[in-house]
């Protein structure tokens, strides 16, 4: 997936909101992880407004690591080494001067903005006031934007400042191992073309399951939903990379165009064809309105208009307090045309199933004869590849192609604003989110969105 190119690696990370909750928990262990791997030379420029100091910032990176990566004494004193601290208001031109200064002569500075997005205009303007966004890139995180209109106002306030080839909007799921293996599995194999399509392939479901809930997060949470969360996001990727046409190249660009021309085949979902729900208690978590309608579960039919893909249901399930945490995809083929044998029938068909997390398991469903003189058979699993554990945490392959200036997994301006453009009409849902018992696999209207073939619940 990843090309040679010729841009300019960047000589040095700016991190805003250095003192924040994702620094803690992902960016400062991907820095350390990178650090150990040899795959970081630069300084590291925290930016902050909380009264704190340098010694404090390196203290709190340690104790990141040491939560939350995998320490090493060296690696950790070298991040602490490479640390510097700006302690100011993101409004305060002063801020961005004494930015500008200790930048001394970087000319292609990585700037991540890990802050809230109402902060992103000041920041962006501020760089560019101070002479600090000149040969730079800017990473930002998700959400980008709340709806279609939101996301177009974001583009427009980054394409000021910043050409394209230089915004990276960060969505950590396509930094995954599993997930990236959806594309190479998909094109690096000869068998798997002449079935990737309408003709042999009876439907599609992507399952993302948490068996937590908002932990904590209700205020957040109250904001977002689960649609805007994770499948305007995450799982509407996840249908693009199983979808797509093979690109030109694997170069970035090649693999977007390819990825925009899905998403503006995607028909704009209808409310008819979702079902929404609430776990029993949400209500009660701190932050959430005692009256909240806001889904913590949503199950969806998505249609496809390409020549590769019409008719052929893809279906999309995500939900908060189900009975486990595992994301998967399986992709569900047409019986034989012709069967000759009594059994296949009434048998569940073959299936291609690809396990993202916790486990990293491609796997292919089929049938054997059983032992013995009848011409009966038995359900077998194929498997392709299993593997426990990513060997590079996302974190640390996304800042690293940020770095370099990969932008392969990265989200493109025309491909974000067409996923909203498929969900923009049931962001205002009339109706109210179903409620289902926490354990359970959401509310039980949720069936009819798959009718006979039911839901798949396997990892």
């Amino acid at each position: 997936m990843k090309t040679s190119l010729s841009a300019p690696c960047s000589d040095a990370l700016v991190l805003f909101g250095a003192t924040g909750d994702l620094a803690y928990k992902q960016i400062f262990p991907a820095l350390h992880a990178m650090l150990r791997r040899g795959r970081l030379e630069t300084p590291i420029i925290g930016v902050a407004k909380s009264g704190w100091s340098l010694d404090q910032l390196r203290q709190r990176a340690s104790a990141s690591v040491q939560e939350h990566g995998e320490p090493d004494a060296a690696a950790i004193n070298d991040l602490c080494a490479r640390l510097r601290y700006i302690d100011g208001d993101y409004r305060d031109r002063a801020t961005y001067e004494r930015l500008h200064r200790a930048l001394s002569g970087a000319t292609h500075p990585l700037h991540y903005l890990a802050i809230p997005p109402s902060l992103f205009p000041d920041v962006i303007e501020g760089l560019a006031g101070a002479g600090c966004s000149e040969g730079a890139r800017v990473v930002i995180e998700k959400p980008f934007g709340r709806d279609l209109a939101s996301a177009q106002s974001l583009n427009r306030t980054l394409h000021r400042r910043f050409p394209e080839c230089a915004i990276f909007r960060i969505d950590h799921f396509l930094g995954k191992e599993s997930v990236e293996n959806l594309l190479y599995f998909r094109f690096a194999n000869s068998f798997v073309e002449p079935v990737w399509n309408r003709d042999h392939v009876a439907s599609v479901q992507i399952t993302l399951a948490e068996q937590f809930g908002v932990q904590d997060r209700g205020r957040f949470y109250e904001e977002v939903g689960a649609i805007r969360d994770v499948v305007q996001n995450h799982l509407l990727q996840v249908a693009t990379l199983l979808a797509i046409d093979a690109p030109s190249s694997n170069a970035a660009d090649a693999i977007r165009d390819e990825k925009l021309r899905v998403f503006k085949a995607m028909r704009p979902l209808d409310p008819a064809q979702v079902v929404r729900g609430q776990f029993a208690g949400y209500r009660e978590e701190k932050g959430v309105a005692p009256d909240s309608q806001v889904e913590t579960f949503a199950a969806l039919r998505l249609n496809i208009d390409t020549p590769r893909w019409s008719g052929v249901p893809f279906y999309i399930r995500t939900g908060k307090c189900l009975p486990v945490t595992t994301t998967n995809v399986r992709v569900v083929m047409r019986r034989p045309e012709q069967i000759i044998f009594d059994d296949v029938a009434a048998s569940p068909p073959n299936y291609f199933c690809f396990g993202l997390s916790p486990d990293v398991v491609i796997s292919i469903g089929a049938r054997v004869k059983a032992p013995g003189e009848a011409m009966v058979g038995a359900e077998t699993q194929l498997i392709v590849r299993r593997n426990p554990s990513d060997s590079m945490r996302p974190y640390e392959r996304l800042l690293g192609d940020a770095m370099r200036g990969d932008a392969s997994l990265f989200g493109r301006a025309d491909c974000i604003e067409a996923a909203w453009r498929v969900v923009e009409p049931i962001l205002q849902a009339a109706d109210p989110p179903a409620q289902y018992a926490p354990g359970t696999w959401g509310p039980p209207e949720a069936a009819r969105i798959v009718g006979d073939e039911g839901w798949y619940d396997g990892g």
